[in-house]
């Protein structure tokens, strides 16, 4: 990550809803301040099923992470706002797209895109086997 490719924004998506917001602790970062990818990733998970089990009317796993990119480093204090949005369905599975800012309330107020990803969920029933999506 390197200054170069940064895309430092002054607001959020103005034409979309955060589906989760949260401010990572100290318990969720190293030594040096740097929040765990791995919190990030669970997260952008959580994120992630909510439009998915919306869409399939109840319970949903998590099958596949089909593309998962961190930008920028986060930090203990950021607010983190994950936006969504589900680009395919099948006859069972629900593919969305997360998008991840962080606002940090440094000296000047800033906005940063820090994580991307792409996550597949399928519906399932509650014996937990897969089952078809309702239709819309």
């Amino acid at each position: 990550m390197t200054s170069s490719t940064k895309t430092p924004f002054t607001t959020l998506p103005a034409h979309r809803d955060a589906v989760l917001r949260v401010m990572p602790m100290p318990a969720d970062a190293n030594i040096h301040g740097d929040v765990f990818g791995g919190w990030i990733m669970s997260q952008v998970d959580i994120a992630g099923s909510i439009p998915a089990a919306r869409r399939a009317a109840g319970r949903v796993a998590t099958v596949a992470v089909n593309a998962f990119q961190f930008k920028e480093p986060v930090f203990v204090g950021d607010l983190l706002s994950f936006y969504t949005s589900i680009i395919k369905t099948g006859t069972t599975s629900i593919t969305v797209s997360v998008e991840v800012y962080a606002e940090r309330q440094r000296l000047d107020a800033e906005v940063v895109k820090v994580t991307e990803a792409t996550l597949t969920y399928v519906a399932t029933d509650e014996a937990r086997r897969s089952r078809p999506l309702p239709t819309l």
